[in-house]
């Protein structure tokens, strides 16, 4: 298989059907996770894991997916959908969080956004905490606290994720 379709990221995740929840143990730290496919974060901002074949929920208008590896089933219109490639690794660099961020809060104004990796832990934790402090709702503690009350208490168990985002902090008020 072409290495451009596969993650090398990637963790071992079941979906109960009957739940539809997202269940398995992170790859940073070993937390074990049991989380529905999607969460509300905020206003018009959710967040979520996805697998082939789901169907997008209705209410979503917009689509950010860090993870494009495996796609919603979209069966209503939409206003965007963007698909971007990062990796939920220490090495994934940090030079298109702004941009997608500041596009979150962009489309926040008009509907519902959904950001989706894998799970919705760390890749979509990052972007979505980075909309909330670009956006003033939360400093990037108050974002990250946020998240891991209303999604999971593994979110951003990626250090590095973590660290970039409490760094961003200190950068944001110089």
């Amino acid at each position: 298989m072409n290495d451009e379709y596969v993650d090398p990221t990637a963790i071992d995740i079941d979906l109960d059907p009957m739940r539809r929840h997202l269940v398995g143990i992170t790859a940073h730290g070993h937390l074990p996770f049991d989380v529905p496919v999607v969460s509300e974060i905020a206003h018009n901002l959710w967040q979520g894991g996805c697998r082939d074949g789901l169907i997008l929920p209705s209410f979503v208008t917009h689509l950010v997916s860090l993870y494009p590896w495996e796609q919603y089933d979209i069966r209503h219109a939409v206003d965007s959908e963007v698909y971007v490639r990062m990796y939920d690794s220490v090495e994934q660099g940090f030079e298109q969080v702004d941009a997608l961020a500041s596009w979150v809060n962009v489309c926040r104004e008009t509907g519902p956004v959904l950001v989706h990796c894998q799970v919705g832990l760390n890749r979509s934790s990052l972007v979505a905490a980075r909309a909330m402090v670009l956006s003033g709702e939360a400093d990037p503690a108050g974002a990250i606290a946020l998240l891991r009350l209303r999604r999971s208490p593994a979110c951003l168990c990626n250090e590095t994720f973590e660290a970039w985002l409490l760094s961003e902090q200190v950068d944001d008020d110089q």
